[in-house]
């Protein structure tokens, strides 16, 4: 979306040359094509004249060493060098063969003839006057992790925060984003999922009224001013280089970011050389793991949810030839007195379905039963819309698939998985799922049940690792 403008009376002088702020503050860390920005070219070439980008090849070219001899791609924007995501075309623009990266074109395609920009002008006086407006209080887990975090800050040190489903892990890094940002620290916190970005935005815009602070995924408005505190999508982090003192990784562990080499490199790119960088998740993979102890991290582990009581481990019932009875137009009988019994109550609930068409063809099923019962989907672009709804209560429930496996909160929500046995359901998609449940201290229990065509390793692992998780956040309160 273009910006708008200021009047003459908000430019500022530097050089001899007049500057919009808004140029300047969307600009300082972020590395963009030349030719499409939201603002008018004219502009943009006018301070290019006047040397305040820098420009670099949105497409590197090297020659491999060897007896081949061949070319070999770099993409300068996302950092891509897999050899088979980059494309030979016939460009129209510069009348030559141009190579494209596959791997970032969703987000703009980027040539061997762009150029990209850096700002490389004045940058705005940070601010060190924040504040942090929040009533709740910490555990002496919460305590714990909260100061474990801020030491590892103070000692420009990388921190794993792994804290069980319901921890209160949001809030365990409101005092070590304060901490930084009080230091004049720009601080990013990214997160695989819009999902999740959407889910964080308001909590931290509540509890830091006085900080510009910037929501970053696909197609989302422009919002004014130098924000010195960003939530983003990991794969709007493409668009960054150089540019944040602290970067907090929420939900390290998912998918697309734990197997997606470039997102993890855009990370990296995106933070200052040296800047402390902090994973958070619930189910940290075993790379992260060893990582962690081989690099000498600092790490916080709270096995118990902030109000004291334990996850709910998942119930697991058979549910036999699931898909042939609902393409047949059917609900399962096990899976249709579960909703039942969810409207009776007018308990909202999530169902998780394996895949978009098994769910598309169970939604008009469902919606026999109500017809305020809704589908949801990453391509769907009325998800916002429709997890709003459940939370505010205008339907009773959602049939998803794992988009909405983490960071989305919703009071009293119990959930059920159709086809627990799928590849997509691991051990970690499934501890997630169940995380969902039983969140909020007036309703700390509730019903988390995975329908299965046959019981699979991962399924027996979540449910243990549930339980192991119970056990030892009873061992350590009873210390």
């Amino acid at each position: 979306m273009p910006y708008k403008l200021l009047k003459e009376k908000h430019f500022i002088l530097y050089k001899g040359i007049i500057i919009e702020p808004q140029i300047r503050d969307f600009f300082i860390g972020r590395i963009w094509t030349r030719i499409n920005t939201p603002f008018p070219q004219e502009k943009i070439e006018k301070y290019i004249e006047q040397n305040y980008f820098n420009k670099k090849p949105g497409i590197s070219i090297n020659r491999s060493i060897g007896i081949f001899n061949r070319k070999r791609y770099k993409c300068n924007r996302c950092h891509n060098e897999q050899q088979n995501e980059f494309v030979q075309y016939d460009c129209a623009r510069c009348n030559k063969i141009c190579v494209y990266c596959r791997h970032c074109i969703n987000m703009e395609r980027i040539t061997s003839c762009t150029d990209l920009l850096l700002w490389n002008g004045p940058k705005p006086k940070v601010k060190k006057t924040h504040e942090l407006v929040w009533s709740g209080a910490f555990t002496d887990l919460q305590s714990t992790a909260a100061q474990q975090l801020i030491e590892s800050l103070k000692e420009n040190r990388n921190h794993l925060l792994h804290a069980v489903c319901g921890a209160g892990k949001t809030e365990i890094l409101f005092p070590a984003v304060l901490y930084a940002l009080k230091k004049g620290w720009r601080v990013c916190i990214a997160t695989p999922r819009t999902d999740v970005v959407l889910e964080l935005f308001p909590r931290f815009k509540k509890v830091f009224p006085k900080t510009i602070l910037h929501a970053l995924y696909g197609n989302a408005p422009s919002q004014p001013g130098y924000p010195q505190l960003v939530i983003a999508t990991t794969h709007q982090l493409f668009r960054f280089e150089n540019a944040f003192d602290f970067v907090i990784v929420d939900e390290a562990d998912a998918f697309p970011y734990t197997y997606d080499r470039a997102l993890q490199k855009a990370v990296l790119k995106s933070k200052k050389v040296g800047a402390p960088i902090a994973l958070v998740t619930a189910t940290p993979s075993a790379k992260i793991l060893a990582q962690m102890k081989r690099e000498k991290w600092g790490y916080s582990f709270i096995s118990r949810r902030y109000h004291g009581h334990p996850l709910p481990v998942p119930r697991v019932e058979p549910l036999w030839s699931y898909n042939k009875i609902i393409q047949k137009g059917r609900i399962p009988k096990k899976l249709l007195d579960w909703t039942t019994t969810r409207l009776e109550n007018k308990e909202p609930f999530l169902i998780f379905f394996p895949t978009i068409n098994l769910m598309e063809n169970a939604i008009p099923l469902f919606q026999q039963l109500d017809k305020k019962i809704l589908g949801v989907h990453a391509e769907d672009p009325e998800r916002k819309g429709k997890v709003l709804k459940l939370r505010n209560e205008e339907i009773p429930g959602l049939l998803t698939t794992t988009i909405l496996e983490r960071g989305i909160t919703i009071k009293n929500v119990q959930v059920a998985v159709v086809g627990a046995e799928s590849k997509i359901f691991n051990s970690s998609a499934l501890i997630q799922i169940s995380g969902r449940v039983g969140r909020n201290v007036l309703f700390p229990s509730g019903e988390i049940v995975l329908f299965h065509h046959g019981i699979t390793v991962e399924m027996d692992e979540a449910r243990n690792e549930i339980i192991r998780f119970n056990k030892e956040g009873f061992r350590m309160e009873a210390k």
